[in-house]
């Protein structure tokens, strides 16, 4: 089953480092555009600004989603530096990572409230007239997987305090 699941991490990270690429490229490519049209031709490019938006946002989340797989979150290191102990470092690792699932378990609480408000009261993107819910996806993203990556780092400092674990 261990060996399922990092197979399918794995899976799941090479997706989002495409995802990374695809939408750094168009992030890129819609922001040159759209300056390029503007300042060198006069040419506002309808929906290009809501383009470059909606992949923008694909992008900060799918990051955040790699960040937060690699242990590569923005973190406060100051006690843990200091912690010289493998049950100091368990017990640390475990309590951070519970605060992270709780907060991670609001996030998910009102993406979901956001998205059924949606559901319910349909609603499109102004001038590309998508769905918003496409606008709202990338927050689910990385709501649900901070979850389940908290979840992960728990049994992780639980197999550590059980000698189980890293550095154990």
């Amino acid at each position: 089953m261990i060996t399922f699941l990092a197979a399918l991490d794995g899976a799941f990270a090479r997706v989002l480092n495409l995802l990374v690429l695809a939408t750094s490229l168009v992030v890129t490519a819609a922001l040159v555009l759209l300056v390029t049209a503007r300042a060198g031709f006069d040419l506002p490019l309808t929906g290009m600004h809501e383009a470059s938006m909606l992949a923008a946002m694909w992008l900060y989340m799918a990051g955040a989603t790699l960040a937060t797989r690699n242990g590569r979150h923005l973190t406060v290191d100051f006690l843990a530096t200091g912690l010289t102990g493998r049950r100091a470092r368990a017990i640390h690792g475990l309590i951070i990572a519970a605060i992270t699932a709780v907060v991670a378990g609001l996030f998910c609480f009102w993406v979901w409230k956001m998205f059924a408000w949606g559901l319910k009261r349909p609603q499109t993107i102004p001038v590309l007239g998508l769905p918003l819910w496409l606008a709202q996806a990338p927050l689910a993203l990385a709501a649900v997987t901070a979850v389940l990556y908290a979840l992960r780092d728990m049994a992780r400092a639980v197999l550590a305090l059980a000698g189980r674990g890293e550095g154990g």
